[in-house]
């Protein structure tokens, strides 16, 4: 039964794709309107990225045999929510297309990725906790809103991880769908269905695009998306060749930019689904997770037309219980392996309250301060045990 996929490897890469376009659709489709993109341009946006991601996951998974998973920058596509509209769309091409460059440069420097590398998994693992905190709190705030929804997705949560563990996230699945529909209002507009195309836009080169769009989204995507990435690989155990998977994200960048691929990385949460310990107790046929999400993101890049209108009607309070309790294994996990070493208690305690802080300050999200800190914060403790030169 090891070369066969098992239901709960398709659950975990299909929740991974839908918790990532649930939580961040809308950001990019608002993205590409403030780039100047008209509704053709923005479906193919949709699809190029959903290819992009799909392709990646599925080489860069089975290549290394581990649950690689790439998606959007969703900051990036934050970032240029407030930055685009001062330019063309051509203009801002040639601003994506010089991130990539500047990201391909990056993907091949080893100085680089050894130090990343380094990152005591402790620190690792308590940034992931720092970055899933949030999502599964969301779960329980939901419940001010929504009580009996919030106890029923719980309940099933409860009964399930004791019961029907490995088929949970697919009866999770199921349970969002059913959900969604219910509380979707009477006059809803139908889903539009159709096929998608691609959308050519020839780049122009503008000094002040690259400078105001082209390097902020570098430095944003590489420091918040793709360190973040790396650790959580990590944190798992998981250490494929990083130069490799950075050039390889690199070049698909470069080539689809003038399609709408504005930012592609290494994921974080979604990566997260497809590396926790229910879904394979094997963790070297995990890979599969990673698979799944790959074939899941082609689909979800050839429905592009239908994704534009249904995830933008998905209700926020079924997303958010559907990401919550999707990474509560992951977190429990993530808190054991981070606290498990007394001395990296206090470095590990301090990067994943920063990290679920939300802070955003030159940039770089709460992840990468947290790292920072608890790296700072090691360094500190470890300087103070060092025995006292005489006079």
């Amino acid at each position: 039964m090891s070369g066969s996929f098992r239901i709960s490897h398709i659950a975990a890469g299909l929740t991974a794709v839908v918790v990532g376009y649930s939580s961040s659709v809308v950001i990019v489709i608002e993205a590409a309107r403030q780039a100047g993109a008209n509704e053709t341009q923005i479906i193919s946006w949709l699809l190029v990225l959903g290819l992009g991601m799909g392709i990646s996951c599925l080489y860069f998974s089975l290549k290394f045999r581990m649950p690689v998973v790439t998606a959007w920058s969703t900051p990036g596509a934050v970032f240029l929510i407030s930055t685009a509209g001062a330019f063309t769309l051509a203009e801002v091409t040639g601003a994506l297309i010089g991130a990539g460059v500047l990201s391909l440069i990056v993907g091949r420097s080893r100085a680089l990725l050894r130090g990343i590398e380094r990152i005591p998994p402790a620190l690792a693992a308590a940034m992931l906790a720092g970055i899933l905190l949030p999502y599964c709190l969301k779960v329980f705030s939901s419940a001010t809103h929504s009580p009996l929804l919030t106890i029923m997705f719980v309940g099933i949560y409860l009964i399930g991880s004791r019961f029907f563990a490995r088929y949970l996230m697919l009866v999770l699945l199921l349970v969002a769908g059913i959900a969604a529909w219910m509380l979707s209002p009477a006059d809803v507009q139908p889903v539009t269905l159709g096929l998608p195309a691609l959308e050519w836009v020839t780049p122009a080169w503008s000094l002040s695009a690259f400078v105001s769009i082209g390097i902020p989204l570098f430095l944003i995507t590489m420091l918040s998306q793709n360190l973040p990435g790396i650790s959580i690989l990590h944190s798992h155990q998981y250490k494929p060749d990083n130069r490799f998977v950075l050039t390889g994200i690199a070049l698909l960048q470069l080539i689809c930019a003038p399609f709408g691929g504005f930012m592609y990385n290494l994921a974080a949460i979604t990566a997260a689904i497809c590396m926790a310990d229910s879904v394979d107790d094997d963790p070297s046929q995990r890979y599969k997770a990673g698979v799944a999400a790959g074939l899941g993101y082609l689909l979800s890049g050839v429905m592009a037309v239908a994704i534009v209108s249904v995830f933008t009607l998905m209700p926020i309070v079924v997303t958010h219980l559907l990401a919550g309790i999707a990474l509560f294994a992951t977190l429990q996990s993530s808190l054991l392996r981070a606290l498990e070493e007394a001395h990296y208690r206090q470095s590990a305690l301090m990067t994943m309250l920063c990290s679920a802080s939300g802070l955003t300050v030159l940039g770089m999200s709460a992840p990468v301060w947290g790292l920072l800190l608890g790296v700072v914060t090691l360094v500190v403790a470890n300087s103070w045990k060092q025995p006292m030169v005489g006079k």
